[in-house]
């Protein structure tokens, strides 16, 4: 509870501020959306002969945008925000289905035509514990276990105002992995693997290595949005080949003002990332992918 309340003081914190400076700009150099959805499932079975279990699933989002431009300088930031739960009869009766945090500015000045010198930072993270379902005895992330960071520079390439892609030569990330519990994880041999591609008493580890980071959000049909954002990052100096891989895609399809089916998505691949499945066996890296599909009660403000 208490990491979730920081992140909502963060959410508080970067919407005021540019709210102040919107009001501020009489030009309207400043656009911002703001979205929201709350999902609900729920299964309920009575004398059900086929077999079944009681379930409810709330899953709720929030992702904020704000854009910057005037003359020739642009700048862009997004906070996306996203928990889900699972309640049902087994235990662990409560199950996280959903965690995330992701901060994301960048910032440049247009060099020729649709292309900028620009800087790009990003964070990401959870709010809370993750366990290796049904075994919630084992955590296996927490809030900050891991936290990513990434700070790059580079050319931003923007064709059109829906689509973007940042290329970086050079730039930095680090991963913060602060639970010595999993950075001191053992495999079924006793061997020290740690988590995140963090070992033993070490907290972090720096990668230095190029990236490419694109965005595409626009309506894609009526009432129907889509947003997709793909990271990759190469580090130079250890198996370069081995790219790390994060897909996330989002679509709002909105039934009227305040309904909207919501289905969104996440691909992952990290040579970092070891597998442990259900038996407690740790194998090499394995692509990781997750979907959630709720009706939700959704709304949208936009500022222009």
């Amino acid at each position: 509870m208490k990491n979730v309340l920081q992140i909502l003081l963060l959410v508080v914190g970067f919407s005021g501020s540019q709210i102040n400076v919107l009001a501020q700009d009489a030009d309207t150099a400043w656009k911002s959306k703001y979205e929201a959805s709350l999902g609900f499932s729920q299964t309920t079975f009575t004398n059900w002969s086929a077999g079944g279990e009681n379930a409810l699933a709330i899953n709720g989002m929030l992702n904020i945008y704000k854009m910057y431009a005037k003359g020739k300088v642009f700048w862009t930031n997004y906070l996306g925000l996203a928990y889900g739960l699972n309640m049902q009869q087994t235990d662990p009766k409560i199950r996280k289905t959903n965690d995330k945090i992701n901060l994301l500015t960048k910032g440049g000045i247009n060099a020729w035509h649709n292309w900028d010198y620009a800087g790009l930072f990003e964070f990401k993270s959870q709010f809370n514990e993750g366990f290796n379902y049904p075994n919630d005895s084992v955590r296996i992330s927490n809030f900050m276990a891991p936290g990513y960071f990434q700070l790059s520079i580079g050319l931003n390439y923007k064709p059109v105002s829906y689509f973007a892609v940042f290329i970086s030569p050079v730039g930095a990330r680090l991963t913060v992995v602060n639970d010595p519990v999993l950075t001191n994880t053992k495999d079924q041999n006793g061997n020290l693997i740690g988590a995140f591609g963090v070992i033993g008493d070490n907290s972090s580890l720096w990668q230095v290595g190029g990236s490419v980071n694109a965005v595409f959000k626009k309506d894609i049909m009526k009432n129907v949005n889509l947003m997709s954002k793909l990271d990759l990052f190469s580090d130079y100096r250890h198996n370069p080949q081995n790219i790390v891989v994060g897909w996330e895609n989002n679509i709002l399809m909105k039934v009227n003002k305040y309904i909207s089916v919501a289905f969104t998505s996440m691909l992952i691949y990290d040579d970092n990332i070891k597998y442990t499945d259900k038996e407690g066996v740790t194998h090499g890296p394995r692509t990781q992918f997750r979907e959630t599909f709720a009706i939700a009660f959704a709304y949208s403000l936009e500022h222009k």
